[in-house]
């Protein structure tokens, strides 16, 4: 698998709440970032949690402001948050 989203690309991260070994927080899904960078493609570690044969899947550090996570944040508007996050939880806006 490659690489679909670029740096400066708007995204959405899954609101879904699957069972098991999931790697992305709850307080990000749902929420609205700005891809930083893309790392390379690596297992997904959902799967590999498990000792199972993985895909190989692209990796991407995203970047949150810290008042589109939390409303009431009364920091700078500048502030913000970055995950690293892989692609099958994103969809771009």
């Amino acid at each position: 698998m490659s690489a679909t989203l670029k740096a400066g690309d708007i995204v959405r991260v899954r609101d879904d709440y699957p069972i098991g070994h999931i790697r992305t927080p709850v307080y990000i899904r749902g929420k609205t970032g700005r891809v930083e960078k893309y790392f390379g493609d690596f297992g997904n570690p959902e799967t590999l949690a498990y000792c199972l044969p993985t895909d190989d899947r692209p990796l991407y550090k995203v970047r949150f402001l810290q008042s589109e996570l939390w409303p009431t944040y009364s920091g700078s508007a500048r502030d913000s948050v970055e995950l690293d996050l892989y692609e099958h939880w994103l969809e771009k806006v």
